[in-house]
């Protein structure tokens, strides 16, 4: 189980993608592309969403438009109203400059470029009390993100956290993304014979197998963190009011108000993630549906106070 669709991800890349266009214009689809490690197809469906973002009353003067000429050139031009100076409070400041030092993690962001020079001189505007953004690499990291470059396969021991056990496997890595603080690698797995997301920090080893592959045009999980097939069980949870973060941090099917607390459906591909989830929830949390489930926390429970018998 893994966060929601990765919307804020994905927002990130469209808010890096405008001072890149803006600086470069006429730079071409398939530049932007490259640079910001997406798909055209990706490239294009984040394009398409720019003249939709602006500000109340959402009128032509208030949004954002953008040009692609018959060649793939792409220029934006910004409603006057970006114009006018911003007369930030030293709160409202350090939250854009820490945003802005985000967006410049963003793989493609031009580290000399405008939004950098821009927030220079806000960080010179606070004062002497700099922020700093910085995004841990696992050790893994650069050996994935090589391969993807190369379209190479690799080897990977793999720990699952989901079932506690690690697992040797052959990828064709396809991309390598930051979402929600983890790092993650998007491959086909030859193991499952399907496409998988994997965790960076939990990948322990990574042998090159001389193998090369061709990604396709648009993989399939890019968009979602956590996709749960049709034959993954679905669990119905009871939440207590303490509890109601589960369903704003998880994927839910279905969230409805129930008796003083919240009931949830969510997918489990894992029994094991359904037996932590309530060991941390406690008397929190109780399972409805199904009923073969209704004991997994209790079960779970008695195994880890039998341990420390």
């Amino acid at each position: 189980m893994s966060p929601r669709p990765i919307a804020g991800d994905r927002l990130r890349r469209i808010l890096a993608l405008l001072p890149w266009i803006a600086d470069h214009p006429g730079v071409t689809v398939e530049e932007l592309a490259a640079r910001f490690g997406v798909s055209r197809r990706d490239l294009e469906r984040d394009l398409e969403i720019l003249p939709y973002c602006g500000l109340p009353p959402y009128s032509p003067d208030r949004l954002i438009d953008v040009d692609i000429d018959e060649d793939g050139g792409v220029r934006v031009r910004f409603a006057e109203y970006f114009a006018r100076p911003l007369r930030p409070t030293p709160e409202e400041g350090f939250a854009l400059l820490t945003a802005g030092r985000a967006l410049l993690e963003v793989p493609g962001s031009d580290p000399e470029g405008a939004l950098a020079s821009a927030l220079r001189k806000l960080e010179a505007a606070l004062g002497p009390a700099g922020v700093t953004v910085e995004i841990d690499e696992p050790p893994q990291l650069d050996a994935l993100r090589r391969a993807a470059a190369a379209h190479e396969q690799v080897e990977i021991d793999y720990l699952s956290y989901g079932r506690g056990e690690r697992t040797r496997r052959n990828i064709d890595p396809y991309d390598v993304f930051h979402a929600f603080g983890r790092w993650y690698v998007e491959a086909y797995c030859h193991r499952a014979t399907d496409e998988r997301l994997f965790r960076v920090d939990r990948v322990q080893s990574v042998a090159t197998t001389g193998e090369r592959f061709e990604p396709p045009a648009a993989p399939g999980t890019r968009e979602v963190v956590f996709h749960p097939a049709a034959t993954d069980p679905r669990v119905t949870l009871w939440l207590a009011s303490d509890a109601a973060w589960v369903a704003e941090t998880y994927p839910t099917e279905h969230v409805e108000a129930d008796d003083g607390g919240t009931r949830v459906v969510l997918a489990v591909t894992e029994r094991a993630w359904l037996e932590r989830l309530l060991l941390r929830l406690g008397p929190a949390a109780r399972v409805l549906d199904p009923p073969e489930l209704r004991d997994v926390g209790v079960d779970a429970a008695k195994r880890l106070l039998a341990k420390y018998s």
